[in-house]
């Protein structure tokens, strides 16, 4: 796209990445365009098996669409080259299946501007705690795998997929490899010296859809995180 078809003037571009949320993104997106337009989003199609893209074609939601899948951290990637290109201020992640409601915004870009952070996650357990679930109990070894190789830095909500970034985030997300979404890269960037704060946020239920981390993708996916963050951070590039 050329420069000057942004599309439209606001310092704050929401990113979507949508795999195969046919049945969530339409009214993803509506509640942005109805409740939330002085915010810009984009939709990153990654490669959907379903008819993600012919619905936000059909709709005329703005969509990045990728011609395959790339997963999570490409889609985040397209997303923050297209906010660099298009030369935004802060750029924020909101999942494809409608979780993250987009009213926690603009305190999100408060607490950003107010803590001169980096990065502002929007979290389920700032201030409430985690219920006690085999899900929670990894999330939780997570955390106090952050916080003892940060040195005392508590992240409460690891898996976090609702996060806002500031310009800096944005060129690194885009363009760095060792910059991924996920919560292992939370300590690395900290150690970094990257700032990263937490604000209180209330999430819904997935309404279409299923994730999938089942019981054994959770178990494999933590035991990858915390051989990241426990062993492998320290041998990536700073």
């Amino acid at each position: 796209m050329d420069k000057d078809k942004k599309i439209g003037k606001s310092e704050v571009l929401i990113i979507i990445p949508a795999y195969n949320e046919s049945g969530n993104i339409v009214r993803v997106v509506d509640e942005i365009r109805n409740k939330y337009s002085e915010y810009d989003y984009i939709v990153v199609n990654d490669g959907s098996l379903d008819q993600t893209r012919k619905v936000c074609h059909a709709n005329h939601i703005h969509i990045l669409d990728l011609p395959v899948n790339v997963g999570l951290t490409g889609a985040v990637r397209a997303g923050m080259r297209y906010a660099n290109y298009h030369d935004y201020k802060y750029a924020i992640q909101l999942d494809g299946d409608g979780q993250h409601k987009p009213e926690y915004i603009k305190t999100m870009l408060k607490a950003m501007i107010e803590l001169n952070a980096d990065i502002i996650i929007g979290s389920r357990f700032k201030t409430q705690r985690k219920p006690i679930t085999a899900r929670m109990i990894g999330s939780q070894l997570i955390t106090y795998a952050i916080f003892i190789t940060t040195r005392g830095k508590y992240i409460g909500d690891v898996t976090s997929g609702m996060r806002l970034f500031n310009r800096k985030m944005i060129k690194r997300f885009g363009y760095q490899l060792n910059y991924r979404p996920e919560p292992d890269t939370l300590a690395y960037l900290i150690n970094s010296g990257i700032k990263i704060e937490e604000v209180q946020v209330d999430m819904r239920e997935r309404v279409e859809g299923e994730s999938y981390l089942d019981v054994i993708n959770s178990f494999k996916y933590m035991t990858h995180v915390l051989i990241n963050i426990l062993i492998t951070q320290w041998f990536r590039n700073r």
